[in-house]
């Protein structure tokens, strides 16, 4: 069968832009930047993108041509190519597994944007809206926020397990999943290339026309003004860089949008010919991506939101950002419901984009690595994308599953670019792969990149794998524990009662903490017993007993996750390993200057 290639230098670099662009870029980077530092968030996120962001790409761009070169475009193969090792296989089954798992969630947020797009053109969102401002009575604009909310719930299916095989978001997701699988199923030249040549000039198109309506709003409400919103979200708090989780989110949120880690690259890079530019390839991708993140994303929903709803309504969630707090801000901007269709038509184009480059690396590698043809690959990833993505959606319930799938997939993301730069900088060697990276440069990357790759990057990446740890991992240990949960969530019931007498309402946290331990009588952690307790807070046995239950339930819903993904990652890595052994090994063996390359690379 005839090697795939890109068509043009300019469809490679907007599909690998197009795979970076999506919801991370418009909702997760506003809410992260405001929420810290502001434009002194802009400080940690430039030096991550020096020096995680570019080093990674230019790392993923040359190992992916280089394993292209072998006849392999998928990430195990990749890798197996480089270094004939165990660790080799396990770091390419993180490039196949990530966006597996991504692509089973993300799908459903792809629909979510197109059920909105759909719902503001045809009037439902204007209709919702006029109701709810008439009839609320604490203000308009707490009504249109709270029904934009209460939409978005209902819609995801968020109050209950399985509720979301009620709405019509199943149809919306059957959709998707149809748009992503024919544009897949075309290939890599005649489909993801094609598609992403006209979507992304109409995402950055249309992301421009929505931002120049913003910034032309003149309206003033109650003191505020767009360019009061714009110093909201950028004005500097320079005393969060004391703060090492705010570079934590500096360097997640450059993973993200550059979608380094993912294996994405890795495999779009392998359709590369030898000699294709990778250098300056990389960094207009990059390029591309970060003007659609920092000079759209940033200047369009935050801002807005600041001018309309007020500083309260700017979350740090992607999900309540777009979704609950968005509507409701194309409610009050003028020709919102036309502005608001076509943001969530943008931000279905972005999530398209990125989705059909979740797909193609475990094409590649069930072509690659066990001799299907395309029909055959496409119905069995089609077949297990879609059971995941259902798991998915039944434990819908405040989004517990997809919560704990990005989370998982993040931490593997640390390691597989990680382990990425560790193959590049000392196992092909770094002098060695940033020569191999300017064959058919247009634009040189310069020497010391390789001091850079081989000791700086990987340095970052480990500071950045032990702060995430640290600040994240016990919390989510914690919440996989439902006794641990379900005894916090039960003494939650007391503690909001206590805190809600007028004798306490002066308390800073740690006095509060104290004042519940000492009417409780027991520390954080120990099952409050009914008995002792004062008369006023009695009856509220039931109610701790109910957030008691719904807490265990919740989880076991993390922990069933993280096994789950624990036993994907573990089939993956074993069908992995047959590959490798197997045809993978025979493929490369049939290679004639395979062997003499790598010796003389390394």
């Amino acid at each position: 069968m005839a090697r795939e290639h890109w068509g043009s230098r300019m469809g490679v670099i907007l599909a690998v832009a197009g795979s970076a662009v999506g919801l991370g870029n418009f909702l997760r980077f506003p809410g992260t930047a405001v929420n810290n530092g502001g434009g002194a968030f802009m400080v940690p996120y430039v030096i991550s993108f020096l020096l995680l962001g570019i080093p990674i790409a230019w790392c993923e761009w040359t190992i992916g041509r280089l394993g292209g070169r072998y006849g392999q475009n998928n990430g195990p193969g990749i890798m197996f190519a480089l270094w004939r090792r165990a660790p080799a296989k396990a770091i390419g089954t993180l490039t196949l597994v990530i966006p597996l798992l991504v692509y089973m969630y993300y799908v459903l947020l792809e629909a979510l944007c197109l059920r909105f797009a759909v719902h503001f053109f045809t009037g439902g969102f204007s209709e919702l809206f006029d109701k709810a401002a008439a009839a609320g009575e604490g203000g308009a604009t707490v009504a249109v926020v709270e029904a934009s909310g209460d939409f978005a719930a209902k819609t995801f299916g968020m109050s209950e397990n399985g509720a979301m095989y009620g709405t019509s978001m199943l149809w919306y997701v059957l959709f998707c999943f149809l748009v992503n699988f024919i544009i897949v199923y075309r290939g890599v030249s005649r489909g993801i290339e094609k598609f992403c040549k006209v979507a992304m000039p109409l995402l950055i198109g249309c992301a421009v026309v929505i931002l120049i309506r913003v910034l032309t709003l003149d309206e003033e409400v109650a003191g505020r003004t767009i360019s009061g919103g714009l110093g909201f979200m950028w004005n500097p708090d320079w005393a969060r860089l004391q703060d090492p989780e705010v570079w934590l989110r500096a360097a997640g949120q450059i993973f993200f949008s550059l979608s380094v880690g993912f294996g994405l690259i890795l495999c779009y890079a392998s359709y590369l010919r030898p000699d294709d530019d990778v250098a300056l390839s990389a960094l207009s991708a990059s390029s591309t991506n970060e003007f659609c993140e920092v000079v759209l994303g940033g200047l369009i929903i935050v801002p807005t939101a600041f001018l309309f709803l007020g500083p309260g309504n700017t979350p740090d969630s992607t999900f309540a950002l777009g979704f609950f707090t968005v509507p409701a801000i194309m409610y009050f901007m003028p020709g919102g419901a036309f502005f608001g269709g076509m943001w969530f038509g943008l931000l279905f184009v972005a999530a398209v984009t990125s989705s059909i480059s979740m797909l193609q690396p475990a094409i590649a590698f069930l072509e690659d690595g066990f001799g299907m043809k395309r029909r055959s690959s496409v119905v069995v990833l089609g077949l297990f994308t879609t059971f995941g993505a259902a798991i998915v959606m039944y434990f819908s319930m405040g989004v517990t599953a997809l919560d704990f799938t990005d989370f998982w997939c993040e931490f593997m993301m640390i390691l597989a670019a990680l382990g990425q730069v560790i193959i590049f900088g000392w196992i092909v060697g770094a002098k060695k792969g940033v020569q191999e990276a300017n064959r058919g440069a247009a634009l040189r990357i310069p020497a010391f990149m390789a001091f850079i790759i081989r000791y700086v990057t990987p340095a970052f990446l480990l500071i950045v794998l032990g702060l995430w740890c640290f600040f994240n991992g016990p919390d989510r240990l914690r919440d996989m524990s439902p006794t641990i949960k379900g005894v916090a969530a039960e003494r939650g019931v007391y503690a909001a009662k206590i805190a809600g007498r007028s004798e306490y309402a002066d308390l800073d946290e740690s006095a509060m903490d104290a004042k519940v331990t000492e009417i409780l009588g027991v520390a954080e952690g120990v099952p409050v017993s009914a008995e002792g307790l004062p008369d006023w807070l009695g009856g509220l046995e039931d109610a701790a007993a109910a957030a008691h239950s719904e807490a265990e339930a919740t989880a076991n819903v993390a922990r069933f996750v993280f096994l789950g993904v624990l036993l994907v990652f573990i089939v993956v890595l074993v069908l992995s390993d047959i590959a490798c052994r197997n045809r993978i090994k025979r493929m490369l063996d049939q290679v004639p200057d395979h062997k003499a390359s790598m010796e003389a690379l390394s």
